[in-house]
């Protein structure tokens, strides 16, 4: 509807003599100023030598009568409202209730997208950088899958370096077992204090790092294994709980010496050499310098990164390749892309990074089992534990499950709700809240909605969406669900959807308020046909987001 308006406007424009290249129509901020409005008449007036209101009448007069639109008004200073009329309004319910993939678009047809996130460190633990990162790159994900895009998962992970070389000296310095994973954690954050504060050890780990690379020593070679293995293991446990399932994971130990070979390679053309390192002199682009391999022949995080590319591109052979980090890291996927653009041409326009902001908590600081730092692990078992004592009030046949899902809709939620690049305060008391802006809050609409639709069925009441003088808002906002969706995956802005998921429960919580919708009248199959199609639209948004639906609570 919104392109067919589009395409009705620049065609009045065009009668009025105005060459008119573009045109914003968009949903009012209220549904009494309509379903959809322009301000292409604020836009033209100055051309066309009118006032926008003089302009805006033009439009009407040229537009005439349009298909699905029940009424054009003008607002001013020169605003045009349509509201859209309850044949429209009936094949959007219909189709919500109908369409498993309800709110799916082709603007992605026949593009493959390749998104790597979580990025999480075996031998370190799960933080929330991972969680805010496992998230974000989810709903993404999903968001280009709705737009019919084929998406690649994939999950990029820091299997060797100095980190590494840390925790497996503490590990072989204290006898830890490499198979417990909190032991392991705690190793890491060892040895970094141990390699910060006594040169020896520096040295000592230094040369374990290189020996980890070159796995030229047997002992070394046990313990790397058998720690990699269990943290790897452990993240799955993770993973499972977050809702994702990865189609590819890559690890520094593959992409280091194909990144390490383009540098070689590049070397004088694109890289130079400095003080025995191998920089990417990035103020010739306007750009900072960053080192890509070692005074030690090393590659840094940038020059596995090219290696990393390599990779992706020689498997999947994107059309675009997402990577979601913390925005800290802006700077160096700046540098790097900038430097595969100028080794690979055919890379230019096919890379994009995703920064989000940090999370700090309104609490202060909240518990930990892993000593200060609150991990992204940390934090879902906190807010699983809250959960609990509500869960175990509701009708669900498990408490842990609910719990575990609702724990999941308010971090998830508290990280998408607001615009990926700043900065969150997660409030638990607010993040668990069933009374507003929160993912419990969407999680118990979708309940509501399930089991009114779930006892109409077993009452064999029929679900009819009828057409009706004065059309439901409910209908009107269920309309919108399929543009939300599409405007937000062109903006790569999950929030979006969170906003008007929100607005969408608030509604129908607001009209359930009101209404008895089981009310044995005729009119009882209307009301349960429009809480079908609000039961849908919550149920693949939620999906979007990476939000559990549970249908009991």
């Amino acid at each position: 509807m919104r392109d067919v308006l589009k395409r009705a406007i620049l065609a009045a424009l065009s009668s009025r003599g105005i060459d008119a290249k573009s045109v914003v129509v968009e949903h009012p901020g209220e549904l009494a100023h309509g379903d959809y409005a322009t301000s292409a008449a604020l836009q033209y007036a100055k051309e066309a030598g009118v006032s926008p209101r003089a302009l805006a009448e033009s439009i009407v007069e040229a537009l005439g009568s349009v298909e699905g639109v029940e009424k054009i008004d003008i607002a001013d200073p020169g605003f045009v409202n349509f509201h859209l009329s309850a044949s429209s309004l009936k094949e959007s319910v219909s189709n919500a209730m109908s369409e498993d993939m309800w709110g799916a678009n082709e603007m992605l047809k026949g593009k493959k997208i390749l998104i790597d996130y979580t990025q999480p460190n075996p031998f370190k633990p799960f933080h929330i950088g991972h969680l805010m990162s496992n998230t974000i790159g989810e709903s993404l994900a999903r968001l280009l899958q709705f737009s019919s895009a084929k998406t690649i998962r994939v999950n990029y992970q820091g299997d060797v370096g100095p980190h590494v070389a840390k925790a497996v000296w503490a590990i072989k310095k204290n006898g830890i077992d490499p198979h417990d994973v909190e032991a392991v954690g705690k190793a890491y954050a060892a040895g970094t204090d141990a390699y910060e504060s006594d040169e020896l050890i520096k040295r000592e780990i230094d040369v374990i790092n290189k020996q980890i690379y070159e796995r030229s020593d047997s002992q070394i070679d046990a313990l790397y294994d058998a720690g990699r293995e269990a943290s790897l293991r452990h993240f799955e446990e993770l993973y499972k709980v977050l809702g994702t399932t990865f189609d590819e994971y890559y690890f520094e130990s593959q992409s280091w010496k194909p990144g390490l070979e383009l540098v070689k390679k590049h070397t004088g053309s694109v890289f130079e050499e400095s003080q025995g390192a191998v920089v990417f002199p990035g103020e010739k682009y306007g750009l900072n310098t960053r080192v890509f391999v070692t005074s030690a022949g090393l590659p840094t995080y940038e020059g596995k990164e090219l290696g990393l590319t390599q990779m992706k591109f020689s498997q999947f052979a994107p059309d675009l390749s997402i990577v979601v980090t913390a925005s800290e890291q802006k700077n160096l996927f700046e540098v790097t892309f900038k430097a595969l653009e100028l080794i690979e041409p055919s890379y230019a326009g096919k890379l994009k990074h995703v920064s989000h902001g940090m999370m700090r908590f309104a609490e202060g600081k909240m518990s930990s089992r892993t000593g200060n730092v609150v991990t992204g692990e940390s934090l879902l078992k906190e807010v699983t534990a809250a959960a609990k004592g509500r869960a175990k009030e509701s009708r669900a046949e498990s408490v842990d499950a609910l719990a575990q899902h609702v724990a999941v809709a308010a971090i998830k939620y508290q990280i998408l709700k607001q615009s990926i690049g700043k900065d969150i305060v997660f409030d638990k008391t607010r993040a668990l809240s069933l009374e507003g802006d929160s993912g419990p809050y969407l999680q118990y609409a979708h309940a509501r909605t399930h089991q009114i639709v779930a006892r109409a069925k077993t009452e064999k009441t029929d679900m009819i969406y009828h057409i009706s003088g004065q059309s439901h808002d409910l209908a009107r906002l269920v309309h919108r669900f399929p543009e939300i969706v599409e405007y937000a995956a062109t903006l790569y802005e999950p929030h979006v959807l969170t906003t008007y998921l929100i607005q969408l429960a608030s509604a129908f919580n607001n009209w359930y308020g009101s209404e008895q919708i089981l009310d044995g009248t005729p009119e009882a199959a209307h009301k349960v046909a429009l809480t079908d199609a609000v039961r849908k639209t919550l149920k693949n948004g939620l999906w979007i987001l990476g939000i559990p639906a549970p249908e009991r609570m």
